[in-house]
């Protein structure tokens, strides 16, 4: 159940991050929605909800450092896009 959690939040937070990068409403790419998000809400959340104790339930920290993890993500796979 946990890892259907960090797909939707992932989703969510890969939306977010976009939205936050200036990618608007209907995002160019989603499947680079889904993967930032996703590897966003897995690394951002997982770190952010052990850090602060929260263990691995689904908490405000967890999904504050999804959408972190999702917009360092995303950025650098744009500067990294942008590069070629």
């Amino acid at each position: 159940m946990l890892i259907f959690a960090i797909i939707g939040l992932g989703c969510i937070a890969g939306y977010a991050a976009n939205a936050i990068l200036g990618g608007g409403m209907y995002p160019d790419s989603w499947t680079e929605v889904l993967v930032a998000g996703v590897a966003g809400s897995f690394v951002g959340g997982l770190l952010v909800s052990l850090l602060s104790g929260d263990g691995l339930a689904i908490r405000p920290s967890g999904i504050i450092g999804s959408i972190v993890g999702a917009v360092i993500v995303m950025a650098g796979w744009r500067a990294i896009k942008s590069r070629r």
